[in-house]
């Protein structure tokens, strides 16, 4: 069985990502994790080509706002054994995308 992102957790990496769309340099690790586990999202090998390739100004916006639909779970039920990791890391997606819509 996955662990569920803790509150702790989601907060961390939610406002970290949130920075990191101005400044993908402030990617922490384990932000760089979330989000290269998230659909839509290549990992570019490793944390330093992620944000690279994220360098240009507005494209990680973009693209974790283009996936916004993607990156839900949906396909996962209140049965399956994982159900509440996942909705613990679309509830951390879905926190990034109201930040960013909001500015």
């Amino acid at each position: 069985m996955i662990t569920p992102y803790t509150e702790r957790q989601s907060a961390m990496i939610a406002n970290n990502v949130i920075k990191a769309v101005t400044n993908p340099d402030k990617l922490s690790k384990q932000a760089y994790k979330y989000l290269h586990l998230c659909a839509g999202f290549i990992a570019h090998y490793n944390h330093s080509g992620f944000m690279a390739y994220y360098s240009t100004p507005g494209k990680l916006k973009a693209a974790i706002l283009a996936n916004a639909g993607i990156n839900q779970w949906l396909n996962f039920t209140p049965a399956d054994r994982d159900y509440q990791y996942y909705q613990s890391k679309a509830r951390i997606y879905n926190r990034i995308v109201q930040s960013l819509k909001g500015d």
